[in-house]
């Protein structure tokens, strides 16, 4: 049987949380860039993927609260499963923390892709 180390599933919560601050702080200086660009605009087409792109800072700035909530819950329920004991953690918190790591990659890809893409359209526009 494999133990696991919850400080080590710790660690990895506090660094997605924090790498999920930095997401956040991301989008915000990428909606105002989008607001300052939407300013002088007058194409029709322009201005619709202007609104796309306000769309999707707005959806990934909820998935990134979301997940937030998702860790935070997962490591309080680490900490009242392990107990005063240091007891092990159960097969089902551990596969929630392999669920949560997919998770966090796919948040992860997605804003990545959407940064490059907003990055393009920015110098198209």
């Amino acid at each position: 049987m494999v133990t696991t180390d919850t400080t080590q599933l710790n660690r990895e919560c506090n660094a997605w949380r924090e790498q999920l601050r930095s997401y956040r702080e991301t989008m915000g200086q990428l909606h105002d860039q989008l607001q300052e660009l939407a300013r002088h605009q007058q194409d029709k087409e322009v201005l619709s993927e202007v609104e796309h792109y306000y769309n999707q800072f707005y959806i990934q700035q909820v998935n990134i609260h979301d997940l937030k909530q998702a860790i935070k819950l997962h490591e309080r329920k680490m900490l009242l499963e392990q107990g005063p004991g240091d007891h092990p953690l159960t097969d089902q918190t551990l596969s929630e923390h392999e669920q949560l790591n997919d998770r966090y990659e796919s948040l992860e890809q997605t804003i990545r892709e959407l940064v490059d893409d907003f990055g393009h359209f920015s110098g198209r526009a």
